[in-house]
C-alpha cells in the first residue's frame, strides 16, 4: 500500500497546536512567533511534508506553470530554446509544461486549448503558426501568449513575439556569396514554415537585385507545405538541389542547416567537392553544422536568448508591466562551405562587397 502524504492536519496534531497555526507558519505569517515559525517549519521538514502545489494555485489564482508549444522536440532548434526559457523560468520559481505541435495548425490549437484547461499562468508558442480569428481570440483571453518566430500571418498587432530577422539574415547569406564573386545563387526553402520561408525568399531576391543579378525562377526550389516532421529537411535538401544544379547555379543558400545538410549529401552522391564545385550556406547554425564536412557556413540565430527573452517577455505581462515585440537581428558565421567560384582564380577577380552587419568568422 502506498504511504500516505503528511498534510497539515498531520503537522498540527504533532506540534500540538491548530491547523490555522500550521499553515500561516508554513506561509512564514508574521502573526505567528518566529519560535514557533521555526519549530513548526522544522517540524515539517522532518515529517517529509510537501506542500499541495494544486490546491495552492486554486486559492491563489495561479499556477506557477507556463504551456510551451513546439513543433517537434526532435527539431534541432528547438534544445537551446527550450533551455533559454527554462532558465528564466526556474528563477521565478515556475514549471513549464511541454508539447509539440508537429507543424499542425490544428494540433497546435488542441495543445493550447489543453494548456487553458489546465490553468497555466501563460503560454509560449515556438514556430507557432496561430493567425486570423484564433489569434484574435487568444489576444483577448486572461491567459497571456508570447510567440518565437512567429509562423502565422497578420499577427504581430494582436499577440507579443520574439522573432530573428529573417529578411536580414537572407541578405547576410546572399551578400557573402556575391562578395566571393558567385553570380548564380540558388535557394532551397521550406513550405511548411509560410512566413520564415517568405520573408528569407524575400531578402534573398532583394540581395541579388541590389547586386544587379536578376533572380531566376529556376533557382529557385521550395518543399511542400504539408510536410510535418523536421527530419524531413534533410531529404527535402538532397532531393531538391539537382534541380538547381541543373540550372547551373555556383552557390545555394538554404533555409536552413537541415536542408543544406542534405544539399552536401547531394553533393556527395553526385561527387561534387563542396566549396570547389558549389558553396553552401544554411540557416540557424545548430550544432551540427560546426561538425559536417565540410563546416557549413551558415546564418546563427541566438536560439537560447530567444527562449529567455520570450520568458522574460511572458514575466512581464503576467506582472503587468509594458512589454515591446523583439527583432533580434543575426549573424553569418562563415565556414569551410563557401569560397569563390571556379572562374575567381584571383582574389582580385572578385567583386568586392558592403556587407549589412559584420561578420563573425570561426575556424
Amino acid at each position: 500500500m502506498a504511504q500516505r502524504a503528511v498534510s497539515i492536519q498531520d503537522i498540527a496534531r504533532a506540534a500540538g497546536v491548530s491547523h490555522a497555526t500550521v499553515s500561516r507558519a508554513l506561509h512564514d505569517s508574521r502573526l505567528i512567533s518566529s519560535g514557533t515559525r521555526g519549530k513548526i517549519q522544522r517540524l515539517a521538514r522532518n515529517m517529509g511534508y510537501t506542500p499541495n502545489a494544486v490546491a495552492q494555485s486554486l486559492k491563489r489564482q495561479h499556477t506557477k506553470a507556463i504551456g510551451l508549444v513546439v513543433t517537434s522536440i526532435a527539431d534541432p532548434f528547438v534544445g537551446p530554446v527550450v533551455r533559454g526559457i527554462e532558465e528564466v523560468a526556474h528563477r521565478s520559481n515556475m514549471s513549464v509544461f511541454l508539447s509539440a505541435s508537429y507543424n499542425d495548425p490544428a494540433r497546435e490549437r488542441a495543445v493550447i486549448e489543453t494548456f487553458h484547461r489546465r490553468r497555466v499562468d501563460g503560454i509560449i508558442g515556438a514556430a507557432a503558426q496561430i493567425s486570423g480569428r484564433y489569434a484574435y481570440q487568444l489576444a483577448h483571453t486572461a491567459v497571456p501568449t508570447v510567440l518565437i518566430n512567429q509562423q502565422g500571418e497578420k499577427t504581430s498587432a494582436l499577440l507579443h513575439s520574439v522573432n530573428i530577422d529573417d529578411y536580414l539574415g537572407a541578405r547576410l547569406a546572399v551578400e557573402h556569396l556575391v562578395g566571393l564573386g558567385h553570380r548564380s545563387i540558388g535557394y532551397l526553402g521550406a513550405g511548411n514554415r509560410p512566413r520564415s520561408n517568405r520573408r528569407r525568399l524575400a531578402g534573398y531576391r532583394d540581395a541579388l537585385e541590389a547586386a544587379g543579378i536578376k533572380p531566376r525562377k529556376t533557382w529557385c526550389r521550395i518543399s511542400a507545405p504539408e510536410r510535418r516532421f523536421h527530419t524531413e529537411d534533410v531529404a527535402d535538401g538532397r532531393s531538391l538541389l539537382p534541380d538547381l544544379l541543373d540550372a547551373g547555379i555556383t552557390a545555394v543558400f538554404c533555409y536552413n542547416d537541415m536542408i543544406a545538410i542534405g544539399a552536401l549529401l547531394s553533393c556527395r552522391d553526385r561527387k561534387m567537392r563542396v566549396p570547389l564545385q558549389l558553396s553552401v550556406v544554411g540557416f540557424d547554425d545548430i550544432e551540427t553544422a560546426q561538425y559536417v564536412t565540410p563546416p557549413l557556413t551558415t546564418i546563427r540565430q541566438p536560439r537560447l536568448q530567444l527562449g529567455q527573452m520570450a520568458m522574460e517577455m511572458l514575466l512581464g505581462l503576467l506582472e503587468g508591466r509594458p512589454v515591446g515585440n523583439h527583432v533580434v537581428p543575426p549573424e553569418l558565421i562563415r565556414r569551410g562551405s563557401t569560397a569563390a567560384p571556379r572562374n575567381c582564380e584571383k582574389i582580385g577577380d572578385c567583386p568586392k562587397r558592403t556587407f549589412s552587419r559584420p561578420i563573425l568568422s570561426i575556424g
